[in-house]
């Protein structure tokens, strides 16, 4: 999965998770599962360590695995596609994007979380995040789940 917050990543990826039977990982649950801090970079990282560390070994069986971490720069897409690769699986990536305004929106509905990102926030995000292109898009597989992919 691929976007800022709010672009329905979680929204695509439970849909995927459901019609593919796959293992979803996203590393904001788990936050919330143990009661840490959202913002703590050093702990997110760790939990994703962790959920790609299993995820390898769930590709090394066979099954299907999705990575929620959003994927905001393309080393780090480069990173997660070369090494799901390595070990024979196919790699798709599904981008979401919204405009700032309906990113702010979303999030200020959901409400989930604490404390509630700010409009600052998101939009130095929104000015960093690297989309990828077309011809990123290009290194990676069809959907599977190809209705989904386009809705």
């Amino acid at each position: 999965m691929c976007g800022l917050p709010g672009s329905g990543k979680t929204t695509r990826a439970k849909a995927l998770e459901s019609r593919l039977r796959a293992v979803r990982f996203s590393p904001d649950e788990w936050i919330d599962a143990l009661s840490l801090n959202l913002y703590d970079e050093n702990k997110r990282g760790k939990i994703e360590a962790l959920q790609w560390k299993l995820a390898r070994e769930l590709l090394v069986l066979g099954l299907t695995v999705i990575i929620e971490w959003g994927t905001w720069g393309r080393s780090e897409r480069d990173t997660l596609r070369l090494g799901a690769r390595a070990l024979g699986a196919a790699v798709e990536l599904h981008y979401l994007s919204a405009p700032v305004d309906v990113l702010f929106e979303r999030i200020q509905r959901r409400g989930l979380e604490s404390p509630p990102i700010e409009r600052d926030a998101l939009s130095g995000w929104f000015k960093t995040f690297q989309a990828p292109t077309a011809e990123e898009m290009a290194l990676f597989d069809k959907p599977l789940a190809e209705d989904l992919a386009s809705s």
